[in-house]
């Protein structure tokens, strides 16, 4: 391959091809990390199964979120770790090994024993492989963002870096083909018992052709400058954030930037999927096209915002993306309900429930080591509507009083777990929940969303909308970071703002509004989470940084 710094009349016709290998290049690693997380999002339940299956299923689900989680956890340090050694060793070389981490780790989760097999040690291993992931990943993004960036043409910085973004569309129907295409060679119970691996596995593929076409290329111009100037930094970290200067800016793109880009992006995307599942009780496959859909509909609009920041600035669109989320999230994932389970929506309105019981009869059902039996009559009226995807509303009894439900003009009371033996607790709460099954069908509520009523046009629409408010912070917003900071400590800076944003404001955002919703009854009210850091990226970001589309970043 041609020498990057090759002189324009030597290679003039070569620039596109050249770009967009660049382009390309440094975005695998991004549909590596959008297909591992669409795999483990699509794949929770079954991972759940099989590697959480020693604890009660609420505290199995709530343990796979985590582990999901544990990922994003350890970005941060990953971003301090492989953004020093990117702005001492490289650019390329760097994100060469955060690929081949991130690949194998991908690829050994399909080869970990279950929870049957090996005990405790299996979700632990899982847990050792997503912080391996996670680490790798916290190098990648900003090495991917740096290279492309300094590699574009002045004016060209949002467009170029946009690219790197749409690779979530990639990732996303990538794993949505290998996952049906498994589903469907192997049948659904030869799937879920050992076939949801086959999805890890192929991954391999994907990590070699990465590698082939990054070992292609070139070290980036900017940093190849720097170094013949003799203006690099020799200790990356101390200059980042020992300085208050570049400190003071790293804490402003954190609050006033990725915060509210994180929990933006992860609600349209992974909380939009979550809430289709898991509480409005859409089918799964279903739930996915519909995704799919709207991010097939979305994806050119990381395009169209990084090439419009090149014009009227990185800040406005970014800031408004976050403003706008903030004061629609409410009505949007409404009229979601109100589109793809009709039946819920109305029996909500017309017969709400609600939990009648004691404060000290209900507890927060989250027990790490699997142990404790939530059996009190409150743990398990709540229990059931959580599992049920009932929307309920919380009214305090008396101590001492059994829990009641009350659905309309019914009134079922609890059942009393603590006072019965195993066996009889078994039969109790079978008929227990038969009963509470007819109640809820008398007043409308639909054991599951019924495809032959979704309002497609209506749901994709929303979705859509959704995605696009995910395109308004994330298409500018590597463009955007790289500018911040200057070429000798710029891996190193950008990168922990990044991840400390998506890993730990947006992680933990599928977990954190889930134990919302457990905990509250109602179903929104996980979207606080995300409207009030959204929010507050909006202020501060308007009141205390500055534009940056005419830095120039070779300086």
């Amino acid at each position: 391959m041609a020498e990057l710094a090759a002189e324009p009349d030597q290679a003039e016709h070569l620039v596109d091809r050249r770009d967009g290998l660049v382009i390309a290049a440094s975005s695998v690693g991004t549909v590596f990390e959008w297909y591992d997380f669409y795999l483990y999002g699509s794949l929770a339940g079954l991972i759940s199964q099989h590697f959480f299956s020693g604890v009660n299923e609420t505290t199995g689900y709530i343990f796979a979120l985590l582990a999901f989680a544990a990922g994003f956890a350890v970005r941060p340090f990953g971003a301090l770790v492989f953004g020093r050694l990117g702005d001492l060793w490289g650019r390329k070389n760097t994100f060469l090994v955060t690929m081949l981490l991130m690949g194998l780790s991908t690829f050994v989760v399909g080869l970990l024993p279950s929870y049957a097999a090996i005990g405790v040690a299996a979700p632990v291993l899982l847990i050792v492989m997503r912080l391996v992931q996670g680490l790798a990943l916290g190098g990648e993004y900003g090495g991917a963002a740096t290279y492309v960036a300094e590699h574009a043409p002045a004016g060209r910085r949002g467009f170029y870096t946009s690219w790197i973004q749409t690779t979530a569309t990639g990732g996303l129907f990538l794993s949505l083909i290998v996952i049906l295409a498994a589903r469907t060679g192997l049948g659904e119970d030869a799937f879920k018992a050992w076939g949801w691996r086959i999805p890890f596995l192929v991954s391999a593929l994907l990590l070699a052709a990465s590698m082939w076409i990054r070992l292609k290329l070139n070290e980036s111009p900017a940093f190849k400058q720097m170094v013949a100037e003799g203006r690099g930094s020799k200790r990356p970290l101390a200059d980042s954030f020992a300085r208050w200067g570049n400190l003071k800016l790293v804490i402003l793109a954190l609050v006033g930037l990725t915060a509210g880009q994180a929990v933006v992006w992860y609600t349209g995307q992974f909380y939009a999927l979550f809430f289709l599942e898991k509480t409005l009780k859409v089918d799964g496959a279903l739930a996915n096209v519909l995704i799919a859909a709207s991010l097939l509909i979305g994806t050119p609009f990381f395009v169209l915002f990084g090439w419009l920041s090149d014009r009227i600035g990185r800040k406005p669109i970014i800031l408004a993306g976050c403003l706008i989320a903030a004061l629609t999230y409410f009505p949007l994932f409404k009229t979601l309900t109100a589109a793809v389970n009709p039946e819920l929506a109305a029996a909500s309105a017309t017969a709400p429930a609600v939990v009648y019981a004691s404060p000290s009869d209900c507890h927060f059902q989250f027990d790490p080591i699997g142990k404790r039996q939530f059996l009190s009559s409150c743990d398990l009226a709540k229990s059931y509507l959580a599992k049920a995807g009932v929307p309920y509303s919380n009214k305090a009894a008396p101590g001492g009083v059994s829990a009641e439900i009350r659905v309309g003009g019914a009134t079922v009371q609890a059942l009393e777990g603590e006072r019965l033996d195993p066996v009889s607790f078994k039969a109790a709460q079978a008929a227990w929940e038969t009963r509470m099954g007819q109640v809820l069908a008398k007043a409308g509520y639909p054991a599951k969303a019924d495809p032959a009523k979704v309002n497609y046009p209506l749901a994709i629409g929303v979705l859509t909308l959704l995605v696009i408010l995910v395109t308004m912070v994330y298409g500018p917003i590597a463009a955007m970071l790289v500018e911040l900071f200057p070429t000798n400590i710029r891996y190193t800076s950008m990168s922990l703002p990044y991840h400390v944003g998506n890993g730990w404001f947006g992680g933990f955002l599928p977990t954190t509004a889930f134990a919302m919703v457990a905990a509250s009854g109602n179903i929104y009210f996980g979207l606080w989470y995300p409207v009030v850091v959204a929010a507050v990226t909006a202020v501060v970001g308007f009141l205390f940084l500055k534009e940056t589309k005419d830095v120039d970043i070779h300086a």
